[in-house]
């Protein structure tokens, strides 16, 4: 829940695109699994945003199930890697940070 605190997600918090010490937020990367909710509600809530819907949304999972990978991307997710992530992958990330 403190990924929705931070993004400014959670009731009684404004939304805006930098967190309590200014930094901006310019990609979200999170895993599928997470304690309290799932990656795929966690990007619900940011594509529902009007704040915070077109920030690029990255989930990683070690589970390579097709339909959850389907269902992310489907709901917006920018990508859906697979752990171990491998070298490439995080080359990959960080062009996209650099667009």
């Amino acid at each position: 829940m403190r990924a929705l605190e931070y993004l400014g997600l959670r009731e009684n918090h404004q939304q805006n695109l930098c967190n309590n010490n200014g930094s901006k937020v310019n990609m979200i990367i999170t895993d599928y699994c997470m304690p309290g909710m799932t990656g795929y509600e966690l990007l619900q809530k940011i594509k529902e945003s009007s704040v915070l819907k077109d920030i690029p949304v990255v989930i990683m999972s070690s589970e390579n199930i097709e339909t959850r990978i389907n269902e992310c991307l489907e709901m917006g997710a920018q990508t859906f890697m697979l752990k171990p992530l491998k070298l490439a992958d995080v080359k990959k990330l960080r062009h996209q940070l650099t667009k």
